[in-house]
């Protein structure tokens, strides 16, 4: 099975506004025609889907995913609104991959750029582990590693120790893949006795410099999306970028 990880097109009304490198709007559809030529199976973006939080931003998203030959599904990242998300299509929290499942999670604080996940989403994540233990794919919008940038690490998942505890118990949770960083990102998290890779996809927006201290853009990087392989327990990824 393979899968298309789209991330943070932070999107206007406007479909001419410009983001720091670019127009979020023409380069979110850009990678959408890209990702065509892939033929996945599924599609997941992993938040952030608008910049000004208005009806007509979450419109000319789907208006872009609908035009895939696939299914798709979203969660919010720290910019989004819930409400309108779901006026437009429907938010899962689980998904069926076959021999694989993968969970989608709601990191978002309202009003918050950081991510948290509390005592209640922790707790219904563990009964779903329970409940399955099919291989999973988790999916975020928050970073739950650090990934190497100052300024992005403080507002990464704040209650990370407490999620990495939780899997613990969960052998058959094999990845993660997370929004917000815009950058490339990929880490064998080591966990009890194994690993679970976790990964960074590019923004279709704006990238970020890596290891930056303090907030940068990265006007080299170019907008993308990560490629995800499942198959009987294994998996295998990589990123992909288009022109701007």
């Amino acid at each position: 099975m393979r899968i298309v990880q789209v991330t943070d097109s932070h999107l206007h009304a406007d479909p001419a506004a410009r983001s720091r490198t670019g127009i979020p709007l023409k380069q979110f559809s850009a990678v959408i025609d890209a990702i065509k030529a892939q033929h996945p199976d599924l599609v997941i973006v992993t938040g952030d889907i608008s910049q000004d939080e208005t009806a007509t931003s979450y419109t000319h998203a789907v208006e872009q995913l609908r035009a895939l030959s696939c299914p798709w599904c979203w969660l919010p990242g720290n910019h989004d609104r819930v409400d309108l998300m779901e006026a437009e299509h429907p938010l899962l929290e689980e998904v069926d991959l076959d021999g694989w499942r993968m969970l989608l999670l709601n990191t978002q604080v309202p009003g918050q750029p950081h991510g948290e996940l509390g005592p209640e989403k922790l707790a219904a994540m563990t009964k779903r582990l329970k409940a399955d233990t099919r291989p999973t794919l988790i999916a975020m919008h928050h970073p739950p590693v650090e990934v190497g940038a100052s300024w992005m690490d403080a507002i990464g998942l704040q209650d990370r120790e407490i999620f990495w505890q939780a899997l613990s118990a969960f052998a058959h949770v094999k990845l993660i893949v997370f929004g917000h960083a815009h950058q490339a990102f990929a880490q064998a998290y080591a966990i009890g006795e194994g690993q679970v890779g976790v990964y960074g996809c590019p923004a279709t927006s704006d990238q970020f410099l890596p290891e930056a201290k303090a907030f940068a853009v990265d006007d080299a990087s170019r907008p993308g999306y990560r490629v995800i392989e499942l198959d009987e327990g294994q998996w295998h990824t990589w990123v992909e970028r288009i022109e701007r």
